[in-house]
């Protein structure tokens, strides 16, 4: 696996991996309409952009070489907060799930992390999303919860998620 930094140009790449990601993922916990919003909403082509004017706000696409194709994506903000960065989103598509991908990178924020000075990873995980189990495997722990409204009348659900980070992160 490798990590490639996004830019513009990859925003319809971004959008298409979030969609494929999205069906699957949320399949079973969220409506149609609600995942057809959040995807116009979050990952509108305004949306992208405008993070990608943060110079804290980054996007990486995640090359899976075995297959030599760009199976996901994560998208990240070093100093969110003090000493924080916040892991906005990170997603596979189905197929490459379960092959090491998702946990190297996330190594690879938390060695980002710490280059920045930031020493905690955070992150938002929908209640009933199986993820929480793959965060917890790398360390994550629960650390509050919340319900957001996004607009439209629908709310997110999640727990609050943080990752102490050390020196050394392997």
């Amino acid at each position: 696996m490798k990590l490639v930094k996004a830019t513009e140009k990859d925003i319809t790449l971004i959008q298409d991996l979030a969609k494929k990601s999205w069906e699957n993922a949320y399949a079973e916990i969220l409506s149609d309409q609600q995942v057809k919003y959040m995807l116009e909403t979050m990952y509108s082509k305004e949306e992208i952009i405008e993070h990608l004017k943060n110079p804290n706000y980054h996007y990486d696409l995640i090359w899976d070489e075995n297959k030599n194709s760009f199976d996901g994506f994560m998208g990240y903000e070093h100093n969110y907060d003090i000493g924080t960065t916040k892991l906005h989103r990170i997603y596979l598509i189905p197929e490459s799930k379960g092959k090491g991908l998702g946990k190297e990178a996330i190594l690879f924020l938390a060695r980002q992390a710490l280059e920045t000075g930031d020493k905690r990873i955070i992150l938002n995980v929908n209640k009933y999303n199986s993820a929480i189990n793959f965060y917890k495997s790398l360390g994550f722990s629960v650390y509050g919860e919340g319900i957001f409204d996004i607009g439209n009348n629908f709310f997110m659900d999640d727990y609050l998620m943080e990752l102490l980070i050390h020196d050394k992160m392997d």
